[in-house]
């Protein structure tokens, strides 16, 4: 059994904990929140055991064995590394940093620590994303040639809202564009030849819309993401024999079609969700846990600093920079 702590009370962290209190061999043990008040009503709905007013005091909790991260991202490098100097495993939310010399940083400190480190992407675990993963390796749509992946909401403006707040990592590359970004790196690698960007920017002055090119030798990708612009958000994966098509919101749909080359169905799967989807990156990280291994082979921390890198430089493109760099 292991004994999670959760580092933060907003939305995300309440459909963390919703999965939490499904996996069975998860314990929700101890929240903390810089409000006391917060913090007793986050462990009363969830059925916590401690409730605290500071995360210097739930890293000092001897029992927690591992730490959820959900603050807002310009906060993720000092939460991470407070939990890593007190030697407590990590998930951390996405992005895991605004960049990746902070990463670098936090990589180097959870070695030195020797203790479990992970980006919570959780598309990564989902059943639907392993069978695409399967068919590829199986060659069912030969050479991966293109990928496209979008995703895009239309958000109403809000000035202090954390996605428009460059004082807190906020803009469209970091919230939205690791998804797509992680996903097409997952099929045709983290380091793509060459990266092509262009953003366009908002009144708060952080990118409101991007879109990414990535080349690599006989493959690309094109991607979007974007808070008014209105997309289906869906992923499709071309190959030189076939091609695979993920549903509606492809990072959190259970549906994924496979078709051959005159795009003629050949499988169609759904593998709905056991709870909300955050269960399998719980499982992978147990599993992990369980086989005292540092990081996860499905997430590991090489791909997901290569993942930053791309986003820096999608940044380094429309001159987007924030007050801690």
């Amino acid at each position: 059994m292991y004994r999670w702590g959760i580092l933060a009370t907003g939305g995300i962290a309440s459909t963390f904990a919703k999965a939490l209190n499904y996996v069975e061999d998860a314990t929700l043990y101890a929240v903390a929140s810089r409000n006391q008040k917060k913090a007793n009503e986050f462990a009363e709905e969830y059925g916590i055991e401690k409730a605290y007013d500071s995360y210097e005091k739930l890293v000092q909790d001897e029992k927690v064995d591992i730490i959820y991260i959900a603050t807002p991202m310009n906060c993720h490098y000092d939460n991470v590394k407070l939990c890593l100097e007190h030697g407590k495993n990590v998930l951390c939310e996405k992005a895991i940093t605004i960049n990746a010399k902070q990463l670098e940083e936090l990589i180097t400190l959870a070695k030195e620590k020797d203790v479990f480190f992970m980006e919570a992407m959780w598309t990564k675990c989902l059943p639907a994303f392993q069978k695409a993963k399967e068919w590829i390796k199986e060659g069912k749509i030969g050479k991966v040639q293109m990928i496209k992946a979008d995703f895009c909401n239309q958000v109403p403006y809000q000035e202090e809202s954390r996605l428009f707040r460059k004082d807190l990592g906020g803009g469209a590359i970091l919230d939205l564009g690791v998804y797509p970004i992680s996903f097409a790196t997952s099929f045709l690698g983290t380091r793509p030849n060459r990266i092509i960007s262009n953003a366009r920017m908002g009144q708060s002055e952080v990118d409101f819309d991007c879109g990414i090119m990535l080349q690599y030798d006989n493959a690309f990708a094109i991607l979007s993401c974007g808070f008014d612009i209105l997309c289906n958000n869906n992923a499709t994966i071309i190959g030189s024999e076939g091609t695979i098509s993920f549903g509606d919101w492809f990072f959190t749909t259970p549906n994924v079609n496979l078709y051959n080359s005159k795009l003629e169905l050949i499988e169609e799967v759904s593998l709905p969700h056991e709870c909300n989807g955050y269960e399998y990156e719980i499982m992978e990280v147990h599993r992990c846990l369980g086989n005292k291994q540092k990081e996860s082979t499905l997430i590991p921390l090489s791909d997901t600093l290569d993942i930053m890198k791309i986003m820096d430089q999608c940044r380094k493109d429309c001159g987007l920079v924030y007050p801690e760099e």
